[in-house]
């Protein structure tokens, strides 16, 4: 592999800013410190620039194998990269549903050849499948998901023997989707009788509303406080939901923690008016004030850490009525210039947003020597112009749906360069394909 040498970066690394040089060795940080002098195949002059560590996205859907014609791994993969995310872990919710060790295994093979970015995949939990589950390896699968909520097709676990089983004997994280279903249902029917077929969708918010996600998230919780789980509950959208976490002990010390997605934090109700089914997603979009609710929560150490919910469809899909139109927005491209956005605004600080979408994800996953930039650790790097605007347009979204709810609008910073594992993948707005990510491992 080629050498780097990063000169004169301004280095976010766990909770400080300074002025750094870093010299990249067979994949890894060889040195870090100020005028490194030392030979490199290639030198980036990073005057001017931030040197991060890149995202660690603990929920996408990259939709293979099965459901392609929305997206694969090697296209998402892709835009992840773009965007300054260097590992990402998969959800199991594709066409076969990830919920044998060998189906799961198959995801990881079609990785290896196709992702520009690191990866894991998770095993899907389902009501019947409890042995399977049981034989995942600790050290190479990021984690146990199960949908407590149907969110996704066939994938809900709602028989509460089984929900016991997993949460007494798993010995992974356990990462829940937390709507409960009946509340879904029961709110559905009235306005399906208001409305028939034509419900609009600014009540997306309303069906799927605080008492589902609260309720489900509740049971949860205390379920995880009943065995002593390791339970990670994904994108908490309300501002109830709070409660229920802590802030009173380090990170890697909680056994219950909590995940917040960068459109939860970015759009609110107001948004279905001109978006409509773009931002339509499980948990929904509510009202402005969970919005302010859940920047305060992750201000305040109850939101752990950020990530997308990545979960591309077609333009076509996207066009149908409020039942018809499926739930998912495609982020991953722009997940690091949404929060760098917050930065510029003054309501988050750089290293706030290098904690909680490299840091924290890299704790809370146990996951081996990546999340920071430190001597001797994979080297996922991301380089931003936190002062060069970026124009979202089709030509430079990577998606395979070719669309984002993004489209027309301008962030005020621009990623420049990524490095995965070592490797200039991204560089001016070009890839370089010429070596894969590598797969996530896990020190449990």
């Amino acid at each position: 592999m080629k050498s780097i040498l990063i000169k004169n970066a301004q280095l976010v690394n766990e909770g400080t800013t300074t002025t750094a040089d870093v010299l990249v060795k067979d994949g890894r940080i060889a040195q870090i410190g100020q005028g490194i002098a030392a030979e490199a195949d290639e030198t980036i002059d990073a005057t001017g620039l931030h040197l991060i560590p890149g995202a660690i996205d603990d929920q996408v859907h990259f939709r293979e194998p099965g459901l392609t014609h929305k997206a694969n791994i090697e296209t998402e993969a892709r835009a992840a990269v773009a965007g300054g995310t260097t590992s990402f872990m998969e959800m199991p919710n594709t066409v076969p549903n990830a919920v044998t060790q060998e189906l799961l295994e198959d995801k990881y093979k079609i990785a290896a050849e196709t992702s520009l970015a690191n990866y894991s995949f998770y095993m899907g939990a389902t009501n019947d499948n409890l042995a399977e589950v049981l034989l995942t390896n600790p050290n190479t699968v990021c984690g146990i998901k199960i949908f407590m909520g149907s969110s996704t097709g066939n994938m809900l676990v709602d028989n509460a023997e089984t929900l016991e089983q997993i949460f007494s004997k798993a010995k992974l994280p356990i990462a829940v989707h937390c709507e409960d279903e009946q509340t879904i249902r029961d709110n559905m029917a009235i306005y399906e009788e208001k409305y028939g077929e034509d419900i609009p969708i600014k009540c997306h918010p309303e069906i799927r509303n605080e008492a589902a996600c609260f309720k489900s998230s509740y049971l949860a919780v205390k379920l995880a406080e009943k065995h002593n789980t390791r339970l990670h509950i994904l994108h908490i959208s309300t501002e109830e939901e709070l409660k229920l976490f802590r802030n009173d002990i380090p990170l890697a010390e909680k056994r219950i923690t909590a995940e917040v997605c960068v459109h939860h934090l970015w759009f609110d109700k107001e948004d279905y008016g001109t978006l409509g089914a773009q931002i339509k997603c499980n948990p929904a979009i509510k009202e402005h004030r969970h919005k302010e609710g859940l920047l305060q929560g992750l201000l305040e150490d109850k939101l752990d850490v950020i990530a997308t919910d990545h979960a591309p469809h077609t333009w076509e899909e996207k066009q149908g009525k409020y039942k018809q139109a499926p739930s998912g927005v495609p982020l991953v491209q722009h997940s690091v210039q949404m929060m760098l956005e917050f930065v510029k605004q003054g309501k988050l600080t750089i290293e706030k947003v290098v904690e909680k979408m490299a840091h924290a994800p890299a704790i809370l996953f146990n996951v081996r020597e990546r999340g920071y930039i430190r001597e001797g650790y994979w080297a996922d790097l991301v380089l931003v112009d936190l002062n060069k605007p970026y124009t979202v347009t089709k030509d430079n979204t990577y998606y395979k749906c070719n669309w984002s709810p993004f489209e027309g609008h301008t962030f005020s910073s621009t990623i420049t360069h990524t490095l995965v594992s070592g490797h200039l993948a991204f560089a001016k707005g070009e890839f370089d394909e010429s070596k894969k990510g590598e797969r996530l491992l896990f020190d449990r």
